[in-house]
């Protein structure tokens, strides 16, 4: 069974690094080297030998959490990474990407309406049974105008959660408890995807039911004392350094395997030494330190496709939250023509062979590789690095050097300053990186400044549209169905870049459509490439790579498994001494 996060996770990958465990990590694409005959594949690895009871594992992460342990809130891949520790959704995907009933199994005939039963006797870790109310709770928390996370898109669609949202209704109309495993959704019409994009993580009523929702974020539950349905419960929580979780006796799926499992925050600069002493026994390594760990005796680099990209985006408008709309153009990057010019003069290949080692490929599109819908580069501007080209678009957009500094101005003769924006961890490699685009810009007479930001304080920064925020480097982790609208459409708080182009807006939508593409997967697609290459021809982002997922493993650990899908089942793993 996957363990498999529906959320499009920001985990940014988030930025990857702090956020996405993997810097470079739920990426996708096809590493290149194996180091030894140790090195396994998602398909290869599954450690040999029959499960063993008891043991502790300590479980590596390397960035500290922000500490929002809720899939209702959390916002950065290292809490999304313990949350999997000790909660599930009640969907699943299998390696292909398609839904499997966990907790819950459903039926449809039209695509609109939903009926869902639950799993009887599942217990959250305070004792009180899993029921459908706690899901309702979970759909009304984030419809709730008081709600501050990030996820109104997998419950918007829901019929009438837009006027329990504008506090219109006092529930959400489209949602019908039968009973206290039976549930009916309706949706507001019928789409391909309204299974895959629905929000499916519940929350326990029987904790925050008397929380206010505005207060529920901050709340203890959320921060130090969280609870879940998964194999591990969480015991001690040391902010910022480290958390105990122990075994789960009332797991409703099967046995579990471990009795606890050390979630530990582990310096990027004390990671190789900290897998050679046995100290960790599990982490996602930035790409960076891949080649140190690969010739380690007692440690195996599993690798296998991810579903992240990485990119740099543009601040081009300014977002109000409460009206679900781009409020405000800005005007210093609207210019395409410089926007494709700042893409030629970046040598991605160049740049990804520095700093991902391997593990990474140059990328045209904001869709991975690993998913059905991705254009061929054949259909794409691939914007191979050509800084001769950069400057005459630069020069035929009016950005010229008027006063012979050596850099340009803009076309009303103003001094013209990047400012570029990424996020500072303790990965030494993230400054250096930076300052390489930086230098591409540089080099073509776009001058350049560089922020490093606190890590915690970035993405709050680049949601709420800090104006210092002008430029930014992120990545992205998508979900099980690879429809982009939560990430691109005008209306959503994660479109980052504030694109707002109703063309495109319209071929996401049509892709949803069941009255346009039925059922036809491949009819999908094609909406999809359409909006590919009108996001590729004006890249309101610019497009740098997709990295594949790589985890090491100390050789005492088994009953992994890894795919596209993500990790298994923590009850599944264990160690053998």
């Amino acid at each position: 069974m996957k363990n498999k996060s529906l959320i499009w996770l920001f985990a940014i990958i988030l930025v990857l690094s702090a956020f996405l465990a993997a810097c470079g990590g739920n990426d996708s694409d096809t590493a290149t080297e194996e180091a030894d005959t140790d090195e396994g594949t998602a398909d290869e690895k599954a450690t040999e030998g029959e499960a063993q009871q008891g043991g502790t594992m300590v479980y590596g992460i390397d960035a500290p959490p922000e500490g929002l342990f809720s899939s209702a809130f959390y916002g950065i891949a290292t809490d999304g990474e313990v949350i999997d520790l000790f909660d599930e959704p009640l969907i699943d995907y299998n390696e292909n990407l398609e839904p499997q009933p966990n907790v819950a199994s459903w039926e449809t005939e039209d695509n609109k309406v939903f009926n869902f039963t639950f799993e009887e006797g599942v217990k959250w870790h305070n004792g009180e049974e899993l029921t459908v109310n706690d899901w309702v709770f979970a759909l009304e928390t984030i419809a709730s105008p008081d709600y501050d996370g990030p996820r109104y898109t997998n419950v918007q669609t829901i019929e009438g959660a837009e006027a329990f949202r504008k506090g219109e209704a006092d529930s959400i109309s489209g949602i019908e408890v039968v009973s206290d495993y039976e549930i009916t959704i309706t949706f507001d019409q019928a789409r391909v995807n309204n299974l895959t994009n629905l929000w499916v993580y519940p929350l326990p009523e029987s904790v925050l039911g008397d929380v206010p929702v505005a207060e529920m974020s901050a709340s203890e539950w959320v921060r130090s004392t969280p609870i879940g349905i998964g194999p591990f419960k969480v015991d001690n929580i040391v902010a910022g350094e480290s958390l105990e979780l122990s075994k789960n006796e009332d797991y409703w799926n099967g046995d579990v395997n471990l009795d606890k499992i050390i979630v530990r925050v582990i310096d990027n600069s004390s990671v190789v030494g900290a897998l050679q002493n046995g100290d960790v026994d599990m982490i996602s390594l930035q790409p960076v330190t891949g080649p140190e760990v690969e010739p380690l005796e007692n440690v195996e680099i599993v690798t296998y496709p991810g579903l992240s990209y990485y990119f740099v985006g543009f601040k081009l408008g300014v977002f109000d939250n409460e009206t679900q709309t781009i409020s405000e153009e800005l005007p210093k990057y609207q210019s395409k023509e410089l926007r494709q010019a700042m893409m030629y003069a970046i040598n991605r290949q160049e740049w990804v062979d520095a700093f991902f080692f391997g593990y990474a490929n140059v990328i045209n599109k904001p869709v991975p590789t690993s998913h059905w819908n991705a254009a061929d580069d054949s259909e794409l501007n691939t914007y191979e690095y050509d800084p001769e080209k950069a400057k005459s678009l630069l020069d035929e957009a009016g950005y010229v050097d008027t006063n012979d500094d050596g850099f340009r101005e803009d076309p009303n003769g103003d001094e013209f300053v990047v400012k570029f924006s990424h996020y500072a961890t303790g990965n030494p490699t993230f400054e250096s990186r930076a300052q390489a685009i930086t230098q591409y810009w540089n080099e073509v007479g776009i001058q350049t400044e560089l922020e490093m930001v606190e890590v915690n304080l970035y993405y709050d920064m680049i949601e709420k549209d800090d104006p210092s925020i002008e430029t930014f480097f992120g990545g992205w982790s998508t979900a099980a169905d690879p429809d982009p609208s939560g990430l691109w459409k005008a209306d959503q708080l994660w479109n980052y870049p504030r694109y707002n182009n109703p063309e495109a807006d319209q071929l996401l939508d049509d892709a949803l459509n069941i009255d346009i593409v039925g059922t036809d997967q491949q009819a999908r697609a094609d909406l999809y490439i359409e909006w590919q290459k009108i996001v590729n021809e004006e890249v309101p982002m610019l497009y740098i790579a997709e990295l594949e997922e790589i985890k090491a493993l100390n050789k005492r650990v088994g009953g992994t498994e890894y795919d596209v899908s993500g990790q298994n089942n923590p009850a599944e793993w264990f160690v053998t001494e």
